[in-house]
């Protein structure tokens, strides 16, 4: 079977979403659908249930995803055992992560690696964190960056890179965006912007909950820099690693809040499967992670 139509499927498959894999595969929608409909004419099986609303695998499609997944990592580790120097990989490599992570982490990561074996193509994607291990999960990225959960994944291996704090910004230009009850802030009646979900709503939650906390929750957003960009307008304040604030360009128009007790800090770090490190270009990439981070 085509690995090429295996690996359009294998991206239709993570983001069920015929516009941005069309746009990712640098086809056209049409073309798209046309291979999708090849595929299922070789299968004999319906690969996806769509209307107008949603796409989503069929029970065919589920088992397919599997396949092509096999497929396309022995074809990969195959193609690669058969060169005789390994400088020569070729192939491609998905990363995910935050665009912090992209000017503080990767830089000197993948000019390491690019030199190393400029024969591999990389896929960089960047969006909200909290998306970060999803996509790794799901096959849609290779290695991701991501926030070290509570509760380790099954089959996650991971490089710690570094630890950042949680802190709570406010509005440098807007001060009556934070009311205070005497000298505490008065989180019934200040506005919060909180993230929509991922491990820092969930450790934020965690913090009023155990004060018994009812939040004023005034927005709720994807990605730490829409959190900073609303706390900067003066629309209330927030929580973001201080790694994010410290490489934003908004960092001056916001503050830092004293608040204690402090919330537990991000361990932030690159990401794997297992399963991955069997692809020799991954593990390629992994060894030089290891290697930047650990020298």
């Amino acid at each position: 079977m085509d690995i090429q139509k295996l690996l359009v499927f294998k991206h239709l498959a993570a983001t069920l979403h015929f516009g941005r894999t069309s746009q990712a595969c640098n086809m056209t929608p049409s073309a798209l659908t046309r291979t999708i409909q090849r595929l299922e004419s070789d299968v004999g099986e319906k690969l996806f249930f769509r209307d107008n609303r949603s796409v989503s695998l069929s029970p065919a499609g589920k088992r397919f995803k599997y396949y092509a997944e096999e497929t396309i990592k022995n074809w990969q580790t195959l193609k690669n055992d058969l060169t005789t120097n390994e400088k020569f990989l070729k192939g491609d490599i998905s990363l995910y992560c935050s665009v912090t992570a992209v000017y503080g982490i990767l830089p000197k990561l993948i000019k390491r690696f690019r030199k190393q074996y400029p024969g591999v193509h990389i896929n960089l994607q960047t969006g909200d964190a909290a998306n970060a291990l999803p996509k790794l999960q799901n096959g849609e990225a290779d290695v991701t960056i991501a926030a070290l959960p509570d509760r380790l994944p099954h089959q996650l291996k991971f490089i710690k890179v570094l630890e950042t704090p949680l802190i709570f910004i406010a509005p440098a230009n807007y001060l009556e965006a934070v009311n205070y009850r005497n000298t505490t802030i008065d989180w019934e009646t200040t506005p919060m912007i909180m993230a929509e979900k991922g491990l820092g709503r969930r450790r934020l939650d965690s913090w009023f909950r155990k004060r018994g906390i009812q939040p004023n929750i005034y927005a709720q957003v994807a990605g730490n820099e829409a959190i900073l960009a609303m706390v900067s307008l003066g629309c209330g304040i927030g929580v973001v690693p201080e790694l994010v604030l410290q490489k934003s360009p908004m960092q001056t128009q916001v503050t830092t809040l004293k608040v204690k007790p402090s919330l537990i800090p991000f361990t932030v770090g690159i990401c794997t499967s297992q399963r991955n490190m069997l692809n020799p270009i991954i593990k390629a990439f992994w060894n030089i992670a290891d290697y930047e981070v650990n020298n």
